[in-house]
């Protein structure tokens, strides 16, 4: 297009002409910003309406799908924790269990060896119930700030253990009545009884897990309760119904004997009623175990389509507020060439001088 000023209306085409290249320099800077910061526009307004109801509908989704794999990461960690002691109480339990063999000898050292052992696994195991993942006790339950076995060090002084080792001191000729009163005190959530928390000397109804959100409206058991069992039940004709409670019961029932009890007719039964507790919270206890690590294969699944979701969501919001760079970069070297152009045709047209414009 060319331009020749014949008369003072032509200024007017003038005036388009620097209106345009105005326009042409407006486009090139939003270009520009484009190609700086990678985003269509800095504000909803500048993705047109269907841009902006896509971003406005997906990016909640996608915070969703973070917050809910940041919630699996963290319950993984915590499963993992759980396990990792659970595995450790096992073996302790497993490893008295052994040792119970060599009473049968009727041997007082074996007794008092066996009985320092049990003390000692019992002070482990009120130590390994308070373990933490981070600042979270992973065996508390809900109440997850606080520690499931208050005192953990002093098991050996509470009211659970002297109970128990008063009746064991009763041992006589018959072992049913010790085995009914440490029974009785392993089932106990009387303060001053029960070895556990406020919150969790409760009947096991009473004891809800802690949950995490994974999903809408989904939630998954994290953790388990020191007091209670999470997934299996305890069975058996001596069984607090807790494997937990049955083995802190164990414990302080072995640690309680000494050798100069070897002569009570109800001795050799006491140890078989504890073997045979022993034996079914060993087993109540891997079976849980086995659940909660099921729970977490479930968990490693769902952060993986939840992943995958995420992805999904996060390329539909790019659609919609990202530029592509290369169509962008291609644009700009356009809009540049134009403008350089529209300065030219300015500058040509200012180049008339009045005398030549007045003898026109």
């Amino acid at each position: 297009m060319s331009y020749a000023l014949s008369g003072p209306s032509d200024y007017g085409g003038l005036t388009r002409l620097i209106g345009d290249s105005a326009a042409v320099r407006q486009q090139l800077d939003a270009l520009t910003q484009q190609a700086a910061t990678g985003r269509i526009a800095e504000s909803y307004a500048g993705l047109g309406s269907s841009g902006a109801a896509a971003s406005l509908d997906l990016r909640p989704l996608i915070a969703h799908q973070a917050t809910w794999q940041g919630n699996i990461d963290a319950a993984t960690g915590r499963m993992t924790v759980a396990q990792t002691a659970m595995t450790q109480i096992q073996q302790v339990a497993s490893n008295l269990y052994a040792q119970l063999n060599n009473l049968n000898g009727l041997s007082a050292d074996a007794v008092n060896s066996v009985a320092a052992s049990a003390r000692d696994a019992l002070r482990q195991v009120a130590g390994l119930l308070n373990t933490k993942d981070g600042s979270v006790y992973v065996f508390a339950g809900q109440d997850t700030a606080n520690p499931p076995v208050p005192n953990s060090d002093q098991i050996l002084t509470s009211g659970f253990y002297t109970q128990i080792s008063t009746a064991v001191s009763g041992l006589g000729a018959t072992a049913g009545p010790v085995a009914a009163a440490t029974l009785a005190t392993a089932s106990s959530n009387a303060a001053g009884t029960s070895p556990f928390s406020t919150a969790l000397s409760q009947p096991a109804s009473s004891i809800p897990l802690a949950t995490v959100e994974t999903g809408e409206g989904q939630r998954t058991p994290v953790g388990l309760a020191a007091s209670a069992n999470a997934f299996t039940a305890s069975t058996g004709s001596s069984t607090t119904g807790s494997y937990m409670r049955d083995v802190l019961r164990a414990l302080a029932t072995i640690g309680s004997l000494s050798s100069s009890q070897l002569g009570a007719g109800g001795f050799q039964d006491l140890v078989q009623d504890t073997r045979t507790s022993l034996s079914g919270a060993i087993s109540a206890m891997a079976a849980d175990v086995g659940v909660l690590g099921n729970a977490q294969s479930r968990l490693a699944t769902t952060k993986t389509q939840l992943s995958d979701t995420s992805t999904a969501l996060t390329s539909q919001v790019s659609s919609a507020e990202d530029v592509d760079m290369a169509a962008t970069l291609s644009r700009i070297t356009l809009t540049q060439t134009q403008l350089q152009a529209s300065y030219q045709l300015i500058a040509n047209i200012s180049s008339l001088s009045l005398v030549k414009f007045l003898s026109s």
